[in-house]
């Protein structure tokens, strides 16, 4: 039997993530709008997208470190592939944003129990 979970934390863990998805959210928006308006490398929005995303994860990755094992952390490299694809292929970057932001916000609000399955429990029906 594997040992009980144990989620570390630190007082304003939870104000420093609300912090980084915050400036990911402006990140996300700023690519968005600078791929309708053409001026997607022109601007620093990339580098907060992928610099607030990074420490997100570490985040997750610190509070949790099983969360890099869970369906939570792999659908991270996954959105890396995605995103080294989006850099690299300038005429699909438009469909590639779109799937990169619908795969977030799938994985992101999934049940928690699909999101680190093995740590929570199913519930009965």
């Amino acid at each position: 039997m594997s040992a009980p979970f144990r989620y570390r934390d630190f007082p304003g863990r939870r104000w420093l993530g609300v912090a980084l998805r915050a400036a990911h959210l402006a990140g996300v928006v700023g690519v968005g709008a600078g791929l309708v308006g053409g001026g997607v490398t022109d601007s620093h929005f990339p580098v907060l997208l992928v610099l607030s995303g990074a420490g997100m994860a570490a985040l997750d990755a610190w509070s949790n470190p099983r969360w890099l094992a869970e369906p939570a952390g792999l659908s991270l490299l996954v959105k890396f592939a995605l995103l080294g694809w989006f850099l690299m292929d300038e005429a699909r970057r438009p469909a590639l944003f779109w799937s990169v932001l619908v795969f977030s916000v799938v994985f992101a609000h999934a049940p928690a129990s699909f999101r680190h399955w093995g740590r929570h429990p199913r519930q009965p029906r």
